[in-house]
């Protein structure tokens, strides 16, 4: 990189830290550093909801999935509103009148220690795993294409999110969100407009997006039900919305943001906000993606967009003829989609005639590339051969101006910094609230109270980043954030919802019926595959969507179907 893309990168990112830790330098206990003293105002509180949300994986793998499999992906959002305004109607409220720390300090007034310990502890396990992603995502990329130290890369990160969390808590996480939000709009704003005015030198723009709509990259609702399908219309609104219900109304990454805020309807506001701005901005996330897509039917790109895994191949006396033949495949390709796009432009070609046999070439470079991915795997043993989340890193390092490139790579820091800093000031509330105060190890002095809370958001962070450093890739980075929430979310979600409209359940029941609806999530996701090893059966797991309402369904059948045997309920908030 130019010295000046360093200066920019460098300035963005401890300029955020600076100002957070500034801004927030007088903390006297524990709740001014995990509830920020309850003034913070509409504004600030929707703009920290979505860029707890907004990680470096948004930035990093979203632009990959839209560039191979379109725009189809908006749909897992389709459910987010409405479980925004269940959560405003209904959920906050609660919250308000309780007057807790977290939203497990809520269950054991409802149905006592164990079920609060119990809820407190998956969301620890799922969110603790999903700040090492939000780590690893974009360390493992910046670090393969920049050449840095992988390690040295996850400790930096992980390290600047510590200093400033740490040190001003959640209202530092809060303020600095704002800054890292303006700096991954202007990221995003700036990469799109340079690619349309690339894609015009080759191409009026709106011809260049026909072309993309006729390659099937703006299909954004799939009407098909199919419960194998990770995105359709059906796992969007229904799994998308049991999804965002447990993420806003349950997770205290979320919880913790609006809980905040200066009165209820304040934190109403901000919850709003983020739900009618954040299908946008994932729309726009996507959009880029495409533009990528179209950019590169003009311009060189590699057979394989992990350029250091390409290296390695080429430089392998058993794998180069492969690779030299697969690439040598690839130009007759890109000759031949040539070829097409100047005969569609000049009117040789119909619509209805360029799509087809557009796409049947864009089939045979896919056949290519997973060729190149077959070498991946058979000549780097440590090698990743899924390159999706390196495709738009590749145009950024490929072809953006010295200074733009320090800039979109702050914009992917930004994304790691923000939604790293949420979970862990998260997970450090939940660690002092409902395990140490509740286990009375909790100072009684402020200082000593909010010495505590330090500590567990710190430890929670060097756990992070060790988390970071064992993990490996899923096929897309995006997918596996959703997947680990998914695994546990449902079953805290169904918890919540007994403890919301199941007034006449107990905490034992509902304990029971979460230990139980929560190994049969497991064995669903993880145990079809063995099962079908073991007896020949044809088993599929459902798409990840689906796994919310089902962990949270099961777990309200089985609270009420054991109920009846249990005592009857003692803790109850009126």
């Amino acid at each position: 990189m130019h010295s000046l893309d360093w200066l920019v990168l460098a300035l963005s990112l401890l300029g955020v830290v600076a100002f957070g830790v500034w801004k927030t330098r007088k903390q006297r206990d524990a709740k001014s550093f995990l509830m920020g003293d309850n003034s913070l105002p509409w504004w600030t509180i929707g703009l920290s909801v979505m860029a707890t949300q907004a990680s470096a994986v948004t930035f990093i793998s979203l632009p990959g999935k839209a560039f191979q499999d379109g725009m189809g992906f908006i749909q897992f959002y389709l459910g987010m509103p409405l479980a925004v305004l269940v959560v405003s109607a209904v959920i906050m409220p609660l919250f308000y009148r309780t007057k807790v720390f977290t939203a497990y300090e809520f269950l054991e007034k409802r149905f006592g220690r164990l079920p609060r310990l119990y809820t407190a502890f998956l969301f620890l396990v799922q969110r603790g795993l999903a700040a090492g992603i939000t780590i690893y995502a974009p360390a493992i990329v910046l670090s393969t294409l920049l050449g840095w130290n992988l390690t040295l890369t996850n400790i930096f990160i992980g390290i600047l999110v510590i200093i400033y969390t740490v040190s001003g808590g959640s209202k530092a996480v809060a303020q600095t969100q704002k800054q890292q939000m303006g700096v991954m709009m202007l990221g995003l704003f700036v990469a799109a407009a340079l690619l349309m005015v690339g894609i015009s030198n080759h191409m009026p723009l709106n011809e260049g997006l026909s072309m993309a709509g006729m390659t099937g990259k703006f299909n954004l609702i799939d009407l098909k039900p199919d419960f194998s399908s990770r995105y359709n219309i059906w796992s969007g609104i229904l799994g998308g919305f049991f999804l965002s219900l447990s993420y806003f109304g349950t997770d205290q990454s979320q919880v913790g943001r609006y809980i905040g805020g200066k009165d209820i309807r304040q934190s109403r506001m901000g919850l709003l906000f983020n739900a009618l701005f954040k299908i946008p901005m994932q729309l726009l996330v996507l959009f880029v993606g495409v533009l990528v897509f179209v950019f590169f039917q003009f311009n060189p790109q590699p057979v394989h967009y992990n350029a250091p895994q390409l290296d390695v191949l080429r430089a392998s006396d058993e794998a180069r003829p492969a690779l030299l033949q697969s690439e040598a495949d690839y130009r007759a390709v890109v000759s031949k989609k040539q070829q097409l796009q100047e005969a569609w432009e000049a009117g040789q070609l119909s619509d209805s005639e360029f799509g087809p046999a557009y796409r049947g070439q864009l089939q045979k470079e896919q056949s290519i590339r997973q060729d190149v991915r077959d070498l991946v795997v058979s000549h780097i043993p440590e090698g990743d051969p899924n390159d999706s989340d390196y495709i738009f890193l590749s145009y950024i390092m490929g072809y953006l101006p010295v200074g733009l490139v320090g800039l979109l790579l702050a914009m992917i820091f930004s994304g790691a910094m923000s939604s790293t800093a949420g979970e862990l000031n998260a997970l450090g509330s939940v660690t002092a609230v409902d395990f140490i105060q509740t286990f009375g190890l909790m100072p009684s002095s402020g200082k000593g109270q909010l010495l505590v809370s330090r500590l567990a958001t710190a430890a929670w962070g060097l756990l992070a980043i060790v988390f970071a450093t064992v993990f490996s890739l899923f096929d897309n980075l995006i997918e596996a954030v959703n997947i680990i929430g998914s695994l546990f979310y449902g079953t805290i979600l169904g918890i919540f919802c007994v403890a919301f409209f199941m007034r006449w359940v107990g905490g034992r029941a509902v304990l029971w019926a979460g230990l139980i609806a929560e190994a049969f999530v497991l064995l669903v996701y993880f145990g079809t595959e063995p099962l079908s090893l073991a007896f020949g059966w044809d088993l599929e797991a459902p798409a990840y969507l689906w796994l919310n309402p089902i962990g949270c369904l099961l777990t309200m059948l089985l609270a009420a179907l054991l109920q009846p045997f249990m005592p009857k309920p003692v803790a109850t908030i009126e």
